[in-house]
């Protein structure tokens, strides 16, 4: 990704903005409402992954 990258960048030669394909900012859009539902489910109560299947075929769903 980082040829794909341009850098706007001011009187002193200092960047200052990016310029990205659309592809690459759309995937960071995604990356970042992901890390934000990680955020938000931090504090949940987690169960083994055992437990889980074992719930899931006492309901009938697996």
């Amino acid at each position: 990704m980082s040829q794909s990258l341009q850098y706007l960048t001011d009187e002193h030669g200092d960047r200052t903005a990016v310029v990205l394909p659309i592809s690459a900012y759309e995937k960071l859009l995604e990356d970042l409402d992901d890390l934000a539902v990680v955020a938000e489910r931090r504090d949940e109560t987690v169960i083994p992954h055992a437990e889980f299947l074992a719930d899931l075929q006492r309901d009938g769903t697996l």
